[in-house]
């Protein structure tokens, strides 16, 4: 893929608050930080779960790959995917996932150059797979990640996507990438294609059970422990998950960027046609927070003080605008199609372009609502720019 990859400050430019003191934060202000955080770590447990059934899944297909394992690896993949695309409403104001150290560019960079993994069409001896000087293991692909650009992406959800699912070289489907790739005698390297798809997917387990021992409760010293005790500023941070989320990233990176261009490189999860999902999933997210509500994989519904009840304290109104253009956003990502690189493409008027541009027109009216929501709640300087 040839796009720059526009770094977490995407579409958000922050004056920072000075932080304010326990003393300082109102009760409704500690009971929404104290149940974000519970939300956020319960929502990294189910992701890291989901990545846990789908490790399973990848290790039996490496075991006998066949049409059938890999079929099974790749749902797995999808099913964890709608679980930590919920997640990206915890980032952008430097926590555990983006902060300096943080683990965001091997989770889930992209967009990415296939050719610095594996063969592409055209090049059969391209990547790190094909060149057998190369050592596969976790550090080496930490290292590898990103080095020397953006897009030479080595690990992560989207290195896994590639692996099960190959190029997308169809206009009407996903990649389609035979198993005999990681069958010895069938495919050049492809016991190097094993150990890169098993490695790569025990890295992003290591990466998740790093951000849930990040957001654990009970630990003193854990980042949770001086969130909960943040205040204003804690409330500040998860504004700017949502409004960076909301405008700079998904309206503006994941979209925009894809129906200006019509082209198939710009769009998230290109391999598997599954970025009409991940818009969904990243909407839904948005929802959970503001609304101080989670669902859980098995069906348990987390309740708690949100963002919506601490607004609607201070402006009724204000409040329900909001609530109803998330959940517009949420609806109007739903209504995009499958394959997204179909939706992007034709004219102006185009029915996919029109789903497309109507989820982003509603992403940034609800990006101006989070801005008024958060001046409701005493944050006045909290800035967000055109991406």
């Amino acid at each position: 893929m040839k796009k720059t990859f526009v770094a977490v400050t995407l579409g958000v430019c922050l004056s920072l608050l000075s932080p304010f003191s326990i003393a300082q934060a109102s009760s409704p202000v500690q009971g929404v930080v104290a149940h974000y955080a519970k939300l956020v770590h319960a929502s990294y447990s189910d992701a890291l779960s989901a990545a846990q059934r789908m490790d399973q899944a990848i290790n039996e297909f490496l075991t006998a790959p066949s049409n059938d394992s890999l079929a099974k690896a790749r749902k797995a993949w999808l099913d964890a995917r709608e679980v930590y695309g919920q997640t990206e409403a915890y980032r952008f104001y430097g926590g555990p996932i983006d902060d300096s150290n943080g683990p965001e560019g091997r989770l889930n960079a992209w967009p990415m150059d296939e050719s610095y993994v594996d063969f592409v069409e055209g090049n059969d001896k391209a990547g790190i797979i094909n060149n057998r000087k190369q050592p596969i293991t976790k550090k080496a692909l930490a290292a590898l990640n990103e080095r020397d650009g953006e897009e030479n992406i080595a690990s992560g959800w989207h290195a896994i996507e590639f692996m099960l699912w190959g190029q997308d070289l169809s206009e009407t489907g996903p990649g389609n990438r035979s198993y005999e790739d990681f069958v010895d005698g069938k495919k050049p390297n492809a016991d190097r294609r094993r150990q890169y798809l098993k490695v790569t997917s025990a890295l992003l387990l290591d990466d998740l059970r790093s951000l849930v021992k990040a957001w654990s409760p009970g630990p003193a010293s854990n980042y949770r422990a001086s969130f909960e005790k943040g205040g204003q500023e804690s409330l500040r941070k998860i504004f700017v998950g949502l409004g960076s989320l909301s405008r700079g990233e998904l309206a503006g990176e994941r979209l925009e960027v894809a129906l200006a261009s019509q082209d198939q490189e710009d769009e998230h999860s290109c391999f598997s046609d599954n970025t009409h999902r991940d818009a969904v999933a990243n909407a839904r997210g948005i929802e959970n927070v503001w609304l101080g509500e989670y669902k859980r994989p098995d069906g348990e519904v987390l309740k708690g003080p949100g963002l919506q009840a601490l607004v609607a304290a201070k402006d009724g109104g204000l409040a329900d605008k909001t609530t109803r253009q998330i959940r517009a956003s949420v609806e109007a990502a739903e209504g995009i199609q499958a394959p997204f690189d179909r939706e992007i493409v034709g004219g102006k008027d185009a029915p996919g372009r029109k789903r497309v541009q109507k989820t982003i027109d509603s992403l940034v009216e609800q990006s101006r609502n989070l801005v008024e929501a958060a001046n409701a709640v005493g944050i006045k300087r909290l800035t967000l720019v055109q991406p």
